[in-house]
């Protein structure tokens, strides 16, 4: 079946342009001006804006962690990102203490596979390190998985510096890159174990950011980038939130380092007054890093301005407010993480293109373009090309609508940015070629498949 989507401007990484585009079965045929094809079924789009399908490089769906599992598993999540135009994930499959990468793996495909709405592809997340686990790394690079996480926090997944030095020098020498959560768990397990000792309790939410201060931030991005330095390899710093953290980074890339940084919309729109809000109500908002100061998303605006962040993802790890209560007499107990897969795109479009902080060109970069390039995705997904996968977001830009827990489709009973009402949406999204989701409303399910990485690309 072809079908030709006839006078939309198409945003690409480097430019708009009114073009028609043809699309035959799963793939993008044809591009020009005034196509002409007899046997096509014609979608008018006229004033609208046709984005190639956002990539959401930073989810975790249906993750064992904090003695529960996060809401949505990647039935309800995928159908949330489909909803808002990303037609494709990267989750991080994560390997326990004592698993084989492997078996991680085996795993994720097991919660992903025939449950999925969208194109899904996995990170590895490490737990775990031994000359074992080193030789199975060649073997996991070989059939496609490229990137990796690792953490510097948090007691079931933390890994030290002689780790982290190792695995970096391991996936230097197989071709993989690691995406790291920066965080200096000395310190915020001091911090959290005072606020108890000042207190006599951990019941104030408003306690939470003071545990995880921006220092905590940027002190494990400048130890993460000089490790990465003696090994001579590019990283990645995931879920970027202050400036102090990103000082670190451009200090880093004065010397002459690789590093790509990832920031999320909720860095961008919300802050850290949320944690004061009453009824501790801040716990719905408990994430790590914390939301930070109306100061640091100025800078965070301005570095994506500027370049020096190089995707935007949700880092989409949902739970309802039964789930945060499991902290209601300990904050250090709510489980972390908060819904952000379906209102990315558009928050982005709002906040950024719409008050003139972003032009369409880099939305197009930080949503599309440049984590298919980073995750070795492209050609195949992040662009509007012959060959690529007819991914297709057909963006209006007048269209107004409104966030609601009623009628978000991630699988949590509140929405953190309730009421809020924004201006230009994903009125249709076309996953390789077929119409999935109407103006957030899901057309196909479960219609999502794995992507095999491809040949290593560079992200420029």
């Amino acid at each position: 079946m072809k079908r030709l989507f006839r006078g939309g401007t198409v945003v690409g990484p480097e430019g708009t342009k009114k073009t028609d585009i043809l699309v035959k079965g799963e793939k993008i045929l044809a591009m020009g001006e005034n196509l002409d094809f007899p046997d096509a079924e014609v979608i008018h789009v006229e004033g609208k804006l046709l984005f190639p399908g956002f990539i959401d490089a930073h989810t975790h769906m249906d993750l064992e962690v904090s003695g529960t599992v996060t809401a949505d598993g990647f039935d309800t999540g995928t159908k949330a990102e489909l909803s808002g135009g990303t037609t494709c994930i990267v989750d991080f499959a994560t390997q326990n203490r004592g698993e084989s990468l492997e078996y991680a793996l085996a795993r994720w495909h097991e919660k992903a596979d025939g449950r999925s709405s969208c194109d899904y592809a996995f990170h590895l997340a490490m737990s775990d390190w031994n000359e074992r686990i080193s030789e199975e790394l060649a073997r996991v690079t070989a059939a496609g998985i490229h990137s990796f996480k690792l953490y510097m926090t948090y007691d079931a997944m933390v890994v030290d510096d002689r780790t982290i030095y190792e695995i970096l020098a391991r996936l230097k020498e197989i071709g993989g890159i690691a995406g790291v959560h920066c965080e200096n768990k000395g310190i915020i397990d001091a911090r959290v174990a005072e606020v108890m000792k000042e207190k006599g309790h951990r019941e104030d939410v408003s306690d939470y950011p003071g545990t995880r201060p921006p220092v905590t931030e940027a002190e494990a991005v400048g130890r993460l980038l000089k490790i990465a330095r003696c090994v001579d390899t590019p990283v990645i710093v995931v879920h970027l939130s202050s400036r102090e953290g990103l000082m670190e980074v451009r200090r880093a890339r004065e010397t002459g380092q690789t590093v790509y940084v990832e920031t999320c919309p909720q860095y961008l729109v919300m802050d850290e007054s949320r944690y004061c809000l009453p009824d501790n109500e801040g716990r719905n908002y408990m994430i790590a890093p914390p939301l930070r100061s109306k100061k640091d998303q100025e800078v965070l605006w301005q570095a994506l301005r500027e370049g020096e962040i190089q995707t935007v993802c949700t880092d989409h790890c949902s739970f309802t407010t039964d789930q945060k209560k499991m902290g209601e007499k300990d904050f250090s107990l709510v489980p972390c993480g908060m819904p952000g897969a379906e209102e990315r795109p558009a928050l982005m479009y709002h906040y950024g293109v719409g008050q003139g902080r972003l032009t369409l060109e880099q939305m197009c970069r930080y949503l599309a373009y440049h984590p298919a390039k980073l995750y070795h995705l492209y050609p195949k997904k992040g662009t509007l090309e012959p060959g690529s996968d007819a991914d297709i977001v057909v963006w209006n830009p007048e269209t107004e609508w409104m966030l609601s827990a009623e009628t978000q489709m991630a699988d949590t009973d509140y929405c953190p940015l309730e009421g809020t009402v924004l201006r230009g949406r994903a009125e249709q999204v076309y996953l390789r070629g077929e119409l999935a989701a109407d103006n957030g409303e899901i057309i196909k399910e479960y219609g999502g498949r794995y992507v095999i990485a491809q040949e290593l690309t560079d992200i420029r």
